[in-house]
């Protein structure tokens, strides 16, 4: 595992064999073998230009999509919370953000910016690198509606300026140049009444806070949305609200979320996405796409 050290020119935090499970929303994860957190976009091309190219790369925001398994991860994973954590109006209702920066910060702040249209960030629970790498959504709306550039950054260090043209973009999906990786994004929104869009920003918080287990250890929607059907629906429907393997659970509020109620393992959580996959296909007929990233690797 070679990363320049001596005559390096990065300046972030470089960690070794960082436990996962203290950077996943669902609390579980295995080791990293190199856990970066950069100084910045500079730095972090300076860092991606000394790396071992041929190491394995894993970008994390929040971890809140983000299924680690338990004896960890191969490679190298960047780190872009409270790192690459820029956010400021460019003027002409578009706003430059980083890819650090939270969903719910870009849809307070924007609606302090007097601008529409970001309101529904603040029901996505990640960053917004994550958000543009999946086209997140929430409350009908995705994050690709409001993208008019990004910039990404390639395995070599290098910045790219792309558009959405660039992209393959369809519903949780977003595909675009091998080995880049999104570092910022230019939003564009319309002109709007900075109270009416707070105003929006608390309503829709309030709705998620109403129909999903804020504050309980999850991941978020699980499994895809079936077109013109809900997996929360599909689920309850199986009976599957409350069923358990090990510590993890389906949410008793909503179908959709699996939890960890205190000691799960991945494997405990990666079992019960399968049991429930396999059940929902028997009884409905519908085969269910995992929402969640699943990455690292098993126990023996």
């Amino acid at each position: 595992m070679m990363v320049a050290m001596n005559t390096h020119t990065w300046h972030g935090e470089l960690r070794r064999n960082e436990l996962m499970s203290q950077h996943t929303s669902w609390r579980v994860g295995g080791p990293a073998d190199l856990f970066y957190r950069p100084d910045g976009i500079a730095d972090l091309a300076a860092f991606l230009r000394e790396a071992d190219p041929e190491l394995p790369l894993v970008w994390i925001g929040l971890g809140s999509n983000l299924l680690v398994r338990d004896a960890g991860i191969r490679g190298i994973v960047v780190f872009t919370i409270g790192c690459l954590n820029r956010i400021e109006s460019l003027g002409n209702t578009r706003v430059l953000v980083e890819a650090g920066v939270t969903s719910a910060k870009v849809a307070r702040f924007c609606a302090a910016q007097d601008l529409h249209g970001a309101e529904f960030l603040a029901g996505i629970p990640g960053s917004m690198g994550g958000a543009l790498a999946m086209n997140a959504g929430a409350f009908g709306s995705e994050t690709w509606q409001v993208v008019e550039s990004v910039e990404t950054l390639d395995r070599h260090g290098n910045l790219h300026q792309r558009t959405a043209e660039d992209f393959d973009i369809s519903y949780r999906h977003v595909k675009g140049a091998e080995n880049e990786w999104f570092v910022s994004a230019t939003l564009k929104l319309e002109h709007g009444i900075s109270e009416e869009s707070r105003s929006r920003v608390r309503s829709l918080l309030d709705k998620r806070n109403q129909s999903q287990p804020i504050g309980t250890a999850n991941a978020g929607s699980v499994f895809k949305n079936p077109l013109h059907d809900h997996a929360a629906r599909l689920i309850e429907s199986c009976g599957l609200k409350g069923h358990c393997h090990g510590a993890a659970c389906v949410s008793d509020k909503h179908a959709n979320f699996i939890l960890n109620k205190g000691g799960a393992t991945s494997a405990d959580i990666e079992s019960l996405i399968e049991f429930v996959k396999h059940k929902v296909s028997e009884d409905t007929g519908v085969t269910l796409e995992t929402e969640v990233r699943i990455i690292g690797e098993a126990n023996a």
